[in-house]
C-alpha cells in the first residue's frame, strides 16, 4: 500500500511542477521512489527523531518483517529500510491520518531534494 501512495504523491508533485513527458516523469520519479532514496529518508527521520513513538514502531516492524523476495538492485539492508518507509506511509494512509501523511511527504521531498526538511 505504501509504495502506491508514495508513487501517487511523487507523480502528482512532479506533474504539478510541469514534468509531464512520460519518459522524463518516470526517470525523475525513480529518484524519489528508489529503495536507496526511501532508505535514506527513513534513516534521516530516525536521526532527527522526527517520528512519533507509534510511527517509529510501525517502521521498525516493517523493517524487521521477513520478505520472501531478495532485492535485485540493492543490498538487503537498504531494501529493509525502504520497506520500513513504505510500511510507515501505508500505515498513515490506512489510519486516514492525511495531515501527518502530508507532513511526512513534504519532509521526504525536502530531504530528497536536498532542502533539509527540518521538523
Amino acid at each position: 500500500m505504501g509504495d502506491a501512495v508514495l508513487e501517487t504523491y511523487v507523480r502528482y508533485r512532479l506533474i504539478s511542477k510541469g514534468q509531464v513527458r512520460p519518459n522524463k516523469l518516470h526517470r525523475t520519479a525513480t529518484n524519489y521512489v528508489s529503495a536507496k532514496a526511501q532508505a535514506n529518508v527513513l534513516q534521516e527521520l530516525f536521526q532527527r527523531n522526527w517520528l512519533t513513538e507509534q510511527e517509529r514502531s510501525v517502521a521498525l516492524r516493517g523493517r524487521n518483517a521477513k520478505s520472501g523476495t531478495i532485492p535485485k538492485n540493492t543490498d538487503h539492508a537498504t531494501y529493509r529500510y525502504s520497506t520500513a518507509f513504505e510500511s510507515l506511509i501505508g500505515y498513515l494512509y490506512l489510519v486516514e491520518n492525511k495531515e501527518r501523511l502530508d507532513e511526512l511527504m513534504e519532509v521526504t521531498f525536502s530531504i530528497i531534494e536536498g532542502k533539509g526538511g527540518e521538523k
